[in-house]
């Protein structure tokens, strides 16, 4: 028996086993297939080479996809990712629950004193951190300045919705590849609803009436997607429908596109020589109002979290520390320039010369970023937090219910009327299903 044992002792030894080596550590981490993501996965030997026991694994979505396959996973605890990337609006809801981690070791260094007021409170609940923001945004216009100068438009003051739809007619120009406006049309309640929800806030709607009755009925929503429809459906590019943030982005910077209201993180995509034909036409201002700029234009980050069912969280906090943190920002303004680093999570971004001098969309993003009250986001009081959603569990199913609906407009396959009809029937019965009334 002695002499087997040796055998099999040897035979590890020399298979390269020593006792006591620690093993590799295997995070697999789902993240949304948007451009900083993106380079965050290039930079990654950064990470590997400080820590080489991890090695990293990545699941990279379309943003729809990420949503249905992490809500799948952390709901049923089953385990499959170490890292999710999730948006301020389960953040809250998720950490409630038990469902996330809460991160308490991210290092000396990390200064979470540093992350914006707003942001952090977004993501904390009982004082304690579950999400670490990688990117942080609001919404404003992206514009091109050499099309404005042709059509002698000058902006004077927050343009109105009337004055953005009148000005999309001007600039449209299809024969030549150029259409007035590009807007979300892809269905989904981050997708099309993040827009749309802002134009309802702007036109004096909510989600919800104070006792969490649907307002889809009402005469503010009708004028918001009325004029959604009328806009991008006479001066956008054809099958908007299909068009998120990352296809009207390349539209963008193809130069196809006279306008573009969407997230401020694209700012220093469509700036890019690199990546943009426009780069050095661009042009930037506040999203449209209409009868309020309360709620015109939205808040969200995109965040790291490690679910509780992950069973590397110490190894999953370093990544998150090192993603976050304010090293990173060097190194990617080391890499591919400080207009370039991840926006909106900082207070001492804003601070940087070197950023500021970098960016000229910065001021602008950081006062679009302030202006958004999660609290207070429309004209009439309101019982949800959130500007273009509402931070209660069955709003992700309601909202994607309702973008189908207004993407069907859009589309042409029901009218204004009908789409508000069916998302009034749908959100009712929802909520009433869930005993709110």
């Amino acid at each position: 028996m002695r002499n087997i044992m040796g055998a099999a002792l040897c035979a590890l030894l020399a298979g390269g086993v020593a006792f006591g080596a620690s093993a590799e550590t295997k995070l697999t981490i789902a993240t949304v297939n948007n451009g900083d993501m993106i380079r965050m996965q290039k930079l990654t030997d950064d990470f590997t080479k400080k820590n080489p026991d991890i090695s990293l694994e990545w699941v990279t979505l379309e943003e729809n996809t990420l949503r249905q396959r992490v809500t799948t996973d952390i709901a049923t605890n089953s385990g499959q990712y170490d890292i999710m990337t999730i948006g301020t609006y389960e953040a809250p809801i998720w950490a409630k629950k038990g469902w996330l981690a809460p991160l308490e070791n991210l290092g000396a260094d990390y200064d979470v004193d540093d992350i914006m007021p707003s942001i952090r409170s977004a993501l904390s609940n009982d004082d304690k951190l579950y999400a670490a923001p990688f990117y942080a945004e609001s919404s404003m216009m992206m514009y091109r300045k050499d099309l404005f100068e042709k059509a002698g438009i000058e902006i004077n003051g927050r343009l109105t919705w009337d004055q953005t739809l009148d000005i999309a007619k001007k600039l449209n120009d299809p024969a030549n590849g150029v259409y007035g406006i590009c807007l979300r049309g892809k269905a989904g309640w981050g997708e099309n609803m993040a827009l749309i929800s802002t134009m309802g806030n702007a036109y004096g709607a909510r989600w919800f009436d104070e006792e969490w009755k649907p307002e889809f009925n009402g005469q503010e929503w009708k004028d918001a997607l009325s004029m959604y429809v009328d806009i991008l459906g006479k001066y956008g590019p054809p099958g908007a429908t299909s068009n998120g943030f990352n296809e009207n982005l390349s539209l963008f910077n193809a130069g196809k596109c006279g306008m573009w209201i969407d997230a401020t993180v694209a700012a220093s995509f469509v700036t890019n020589p690199k990546d943009s034909k426009v780069a050095d036409k661009v042009g930037f201002t506040e999203a449209p109002c209409a009868v309020t700029c309360t709620g015109a234009n939205w808040l969200w980050a995109w965040n790291l979290a490690i679910p509780a069912s992950s069973k590397n969280t110490e190894a999953a906090e370093k990544f998150i520390a090192w993603a976050t943190s304010k090293s990173y920002l060097e190194l990617v303004a080391s890499k591919d320039g400080w207009a370039n680093v991840p926006p909106g999570t900082r207070m001492s971004l804003y601070q940087n010369e070197k950023y500021l001098d970098a960016a000229p969309f910065a001021i602008k993003t950081l006062a679009a970023i302030d202006s958004a009250d999660p609290i207070n986001s429309t004209l009439k009081p309101k019982p949800y937090v959130g500007v273009q959603f509402a931070a209660i569990p069955e709003f992700q199913g309601i909202g994607t219910v309702v973008g189908q609906q207004f993407s069907a407009a859009l589309a042409g396959q029901v009218t204004v009327d009908q789409a508000l009809a069916n998302a009034q029937e749908s959100t009712d019965r929802t909520m009433q299903k869930a005993g709110y009334y």
